[in-house]
């Protein structure tokens, strides 16, 4: 949290200079004031603008510098964010279900484990054709034809 605060303080002076820098005039434009000109434009007086601009760039700067230092000092501080990836699988437990004593056969939910009998299962048609050689078997009527001349 206090990080935050600090980043934001940061960044706000960071712009602030940044203004401030853009609003005051160069070195070279102090020649046309020693003649009077632009003294009168100006809102804080001849010499105002200049301190106040300058002053108020120092002040900025000089919080600009602590915020920096704090960050850093904050950065350090912070303990490091812990991926999902990094950290073990975590199991539910599997709940204890006391044995069921009073029915010994199976409960309604679960199926019956015993196969079907061999004669429930449905019988398959027997094959009326027979091989007139022997040597190869019919074709069967879902195999598509196998032995038909083309």
């Amino acid at each position: 949290m206090l990080h935050n605060v600090v980043l934001v303080v940061h960044i706000l002076c960071a712009g602030m200079i940044i203004g401030l820098v853009l609003l005051q005039r160069g070195k070279g434009a102090e020649a046309g004031t020693g003649f009077g000109a632009g003294a009168s434009g100006t809102v804080f007086g001849a010499r105002g603008s200049a301190n106040f601009l300058s002053r108020a760039t120092g002040v900025l700067a000089t919080v600009f510098f602590i915020t920096s230092l704090a960050l850093a000092y904050l950065s350090t501080q912070r303990a490091a964010p812990t991926s999902l990836l990094d950290s073990p699988a975590q199991t539910a437990p599997v709940p204890k279900t006391p044995p069921n004593t009073l029915s010994p056969g199976p409960t309604p939910a679960q199926p019956d484990a015993t196969p079907p009998a061999a004669t429930d299962l449905p019988q398959l048609p027997k094959d009326s054709q027979s091989s007139p050689s022997g040597d190869t078997p019919p074709a069967s009527p879902d195999s598509g034809g196998g032995n038909a001349p083309h």
